[in-house]
């Protein structure tokens, strides 16, 4: 009788390939320490022995993650990675009043390069020098007209749609910090008080659509927001 990890939800599985929706909390793969061998990869592994990472979400964010099913599905799939192949979405809640874009389609682009901090691990950062291109599309997904008081509202937010057009560490957390919206409850780039505003990062992966490693069809995954 097949059962499933405890708290993983499983929403495709087929022989080449698995889809999941990840907790917020869990990681994606072992970390270094005995504490830190609980994650989504192992307790995939120990119903499917031969499912493999393609990608990863960060411990703090929840949603959908593929994994492959032997190691010609992995090389398919990451090399739809590589080429950008994989359409990718997700939801968040900033901190404070963002106005909606002024474009026709109502998005708008981040593109500034990061870089990892490597002598303050685990932070990326914002690096015109070393940094690697990196370029997150966004769109609000509210009514974003201004409070009548701002600063009498600190826990003001605004919801969000994002695309990571490439797939940099800490990618959308970094780039909304940048523009002076972290992520709510981040508990690397947002302040005490926008951390304490939630007792999650409020990040989720939403869509998720790819081309399948056998027939290279596209298909699509969605999870709804859980904040």
């Amino acid at each position: 009788m097949d059962t499933m990890p405890p708290e993983l939800t499983l929403l495709h599985a087929d022989e080449l390939m698995l889809v999941l929706d990840k907790p917020s909390g869990l990681l994606a793969v072992p970390g270094r320490g005995e504490d830190k061998q609980d994650c989504l990869s192992a307790r995939v592994q120990a119903r499917w022995p031969d499912a493999l990472i393609v990608h990863r979400l960060d411990m703090a964010t929840s949603g959908l993650m593929v994994m492959a099913r032997g190691i010609e599905a992995q090389r398919a799939l990451s090399r739809a990675f590589e080429q950008r192949q994989v359409h990718k979405r997700y939801q968040a809640l900033v901190c404070g009043h963002l106005p909606a874009p002024a474009s026709a389609d109502g998005w708008s682009s981040i593109n500034l390069p990061l870089a990892v901090d490597w002598l303050n691990r685990p932070y990326s950062v914002v690096c015109w020098q070393t940094g690697k291109p990196s370029l997150t599309r966004w769109r609000c997904l509210e009514d974003t007209s201004p409070p009548q008081n701002p600063s009498a509202s600190p826990d003001i937010t605004t919801r969000v749609e994002m695309e990571p057009m490439t797939g940099r560490t800490h990618q959308l957390r970094v780039h909304m910090m940048a523009i002076g919206h972290p992520i709510v409850g981040d508990p690397l780039y947002a302040s005490p008080q926008q951390q304490g505003l939630s007792d999650r990062l409020c990040l989720h992966a939403t869509e998720l659509s790819l081309p399948h490693p056998q027939s290279g069809k596209r298909v699509s995954f969605s999870s709804p927001c859980p904040f």
